[in-house]
């Protein structure tokens, strides 16, 4: 609530406008949501209501409806029991860092509502997944349509439910649901981008040409090609830079956990590939930064900034099967020009905060396994952004060496961690 008062307070100074509040399908979404209303309210903000929405719909319907800011209740990925908040520009973008640190500043002072009659109003915004879906839809080129493709869709019981399986239909392809029917407790169990599997299995049971994989708030997405197998962020990344290569300014971003293939196949097309650290924000930083357009991770965050101002993994979806119906080639067919290294990632639960970098046992490890692996691999250790855990990845030429060190460096984090 005090988050809310705090950015109405910072927010109204900037200009008019409600401020749009949308959340996913977690149980924890509806507390959330009062409270930052109420919030936004005792500060004289007016506030539209999305209800369930995914984090780059209410991107886009900040800016479609000249909104002063856009607040996303969503803990993305994570199991049910996580949540968390991020905020929307006017124009889509994340909020510049002066005005976060303003709304900071604020959250340390006293809360004081404003006079009665000048609190702010809220409203339910009840067309927002159609404007949305119809958004999506206008991202197509080439008037493509998806006439004679039977899609597997996985929404993992979250925010893209009742948006993502009408966009494709609309469209034109037969399409098979997965996860759509959220509780509050599925979102992101045993489905969506961070667990395929089961969209594997339908894409082969049913015969699909293709399988799309969206997270509980629909920024990340991970494909499944014909045969079941993976096409993942880098491998989604690489077909779309395919296409728009000249429209790119150059280069191409991706994170440090991004595979060595791809950067080796973003060469080859005679651009530049950037790596940043983890995460879409990092990533969305990069891009504004050297004024590139196309940037993506492993994970399934694609931003493409000739088709929209943030991650969406709808929009990514679309874009790689409108290339496969132009080309009229298989999702495979089209990755089939990269060749990835072996890579492999274990994640560490960690029972206290821990930091890996100043650990001696930890970096002598590090650049063991660095040694074995030469210049053909790369060895990373980070802390995840938005769990309690220690990603541990290795890369290198030979898949049994690459299982062998993750083994080794998981099993000295572990015997850190312990003691």
């Amino acid at each position: 609530m005090k988050l809310g008062w705090a950015a109405g307070c910072v927010l109204v100074k900037k200009g008019n406008g409600p401020i749009l509040v949308g959340k996913d399908t977690r149980i924890s979404g509806y507390m959330l949501e009062s409270a930052l209303e109420a919030g936004l309210s005792a500060a004289g903000v007016d506030i539209g209501l999305l209800g369930p929405m995914p984090t780059p719909g209410i991107a886009y319907l900040t800016k479609n409806t000249r909104a002063q800011a856009g607040i996303v209740i969503s803990a993305s990925h994570n199991p049910f029991y996580d949540n968390g908040i991020k905020f929307f520009s006017r124009e889509g973008t994340k909020l510049p860092d002066q005005v976060e640190h303003e709304i900071e500043d604020k959250l340390d002072r006293p809360m004081q509502s404003v006079h009665s009659r000048h609190l702010g109003k809220a409203k339910r915004i009840i067309d927002a997944p159609r404007r949305y879906i119809e958004f999506c839809k206008s991202k197509l080129q080439n008037n493509v349509d998806f006439n004679g493709l039977r899609i597997v869709i996985d929404c993992a019981n979250g925010a893209t439910y009742h948006i993502a399986p009408k966009v494709f239909e609309e469209l034109g392809a037969e399409v098979i649901t997965h996860a759509i029917t959220p509780d509050g407790l599925n979102i992101n169990h045993e489905c969506g981008a961070t667990s395929p599997q089961a969209l594997q299995a339908l894409v082969k049971e049913s015969r699909a040409d293709a399988g799309i994989a969206l997270d509980g708030d629909g920024d990340r997405l991970i494909m499944v090609d014909h045969q079941g197998h993976i096409i993942d962020g880098d491998d989604i990344v690489y077909i779309i830079a395919q296409l728009e290569r000249n429209t790119l300014n150059g280069a191409v971003v991706g994170t440090m956990m991004s595979n060595l293939g791809l950067e080796n196949a973003i060469k080859d097309m005679r651009l530049k590939f950037l790596r940043t650290a983890v995460g879409d924000r990092h990533i969305m930083d990069l891009l504004l930064k050297e004024k590139l357009i196309l940037g993506g991770e492993a994970s399934g965050h694609i931003i493409n900034l000739n088709r929209t101002t943030t991650g969406d993994g709808i929009i990514a979806a679309l874009q790689v099967l409108e290339i496969a119906k132009v080309a009229d080639k298989t999702l495979s067919e089209l990755v089939s020009g990269m060749t990835k290294l072996p890579q492999l990632t274990r994640n560490i639960k960690l029972k206290r905060q821990v930091d890996i970098t100043k650990i001696n046992a930890i970096n002598d490890a590090i650049k063991e396994a660095e040694n074995e692996l030469g210049e053909s691999g790369r060895v990373v250790l980070r802390a995840s952004g938005t769990e309690p855990l220690i990603r541990v990845m290795v890369e290198g030429e030979h898949q049994q060496q690459v299982e062998s060190l993750v083994d080794q460096l998981s099993n000295k984090v572990d015997e850190v961690v312990k003691n």
